[in-house]
């Protein structure tokens, strides 16, 4: 059977209205469809499999999706546990992980109600204490960045989000080195979905922790995609938009550059100021 390429952009008949009157015209739209996560693992030499979560993302990276959530979500915590990752090819929108024989997965903190939207990550979650997510790794106080190269960070991923400015529907996460060079960047309808692609992507290459680097996100920073930065070792985020509350007092707690509202010519810098050399 030939697999085709995901979807990842549609094209809808609209009539566009402005104050003189309306014409017929066509838009570009970013698809949003349910991904499967699904888990097989060895439990006292039986196997077993376990539908782990349903999450609403752009079609495309799967896998890298797949193994980001898992990581994230404190499920496995090395590229070690994974011995293969399937897109399935009898079932539209599934994906299934198959851990190796000696890595036990931790379910004990990721019960979900199956289903998270694309702008929520953490609303499945079945109990409070389930929010929270240990990181396998301590920041360091390896990363010195000038505040010269973080006002550049916008403008480099700029031409570099090809579904966004078809769309203008999509979010960004995008990963730097302490110069401001873009080493990746990943695209979803879910801001949650776009991290775990990115975070996915790094661990499947087996470069984590990502010491050392800096994450760019395209809106705001909630506590959910601090959480995922810190499981990935994260230094350093800058968010295009506000942070919460308790994003802050977790990038606080952990030891982690929280940099807020970045334009060209300003930010806001809520914790960790000791990484941003001339503070």
């Amino acid at each position: 059977m030939v697999k085709t390429q995901p979807v990842s952009v549609i094209r809808r008949p609209i009539k566009r209205v402005t104050a003189t009157g309306s014409a017929e015209k066509e838009d570009f739209l970013a698809v949003e469809e349910p991904l499967e996560i699904r888990l097989a693992y060895q439990n006292s030499g039986k196997s077993e499999w376990r539908n782990i979560s349903v999450t609403m993302r752009t079609p495309g990276f799967d896998r890298e999706l797949a193994a980001g959530f898992l990581l994230t979500e404190g499920i496995i915590k090395s590229i070690n546990a994974i011995k293969n990752i399937e897109i399935s090819v009898f079932e539209e929108n599934q994906v299934l992980v198959t851990l190796s024989e000696s890595s036990e997965p931790n379910l004990n903190t990721s019960e979900r109600n199956f289903y998270t939207t694309s702008s929520c990550g953490v609303c499945g979650k079945a109990s409070i204490d389930a929010i929270k997510t240990v990181s396998s790794y301590s920041l360091q106080n390896t990363l010195e960045v000038s505040r010269e190269v973080l006002f550049t960070l916008g403008s480099r991923i700029s031409g570099q989000q090809n579904i966004f400015q078809e769309t203008g529907g999509l979010h960004a996460a995008s990963l730097f080195d302490a110069a401001g060079d873009l080493i990746n960047i990943c695209e979803d309808v879910g801001r949650h979905n776009a991290l775990d692609k990115l975070i996915g992507t790094a661990l499947l290459e087996n470069q984590l922790p990502l010491t050392s680097k800096m994450l760019l996100l395209s809106g705001r920073a909630s506590f959910e995609l601090i959480q995922k930065a810190l499981m990935a070792g994260i230094e350093l985020v800058a968010a295009i938009g506000a942070p919460s509350s308790l994003a802050v007092e977790l990038a606080e707690e952990n030891n982690m550059t929280l940099v807020g509202f970045l334009k060209n010519d300003r930010l806001n810098v809520y914790t960790g100021y000791h990484r941003i050399i001339g503070l």
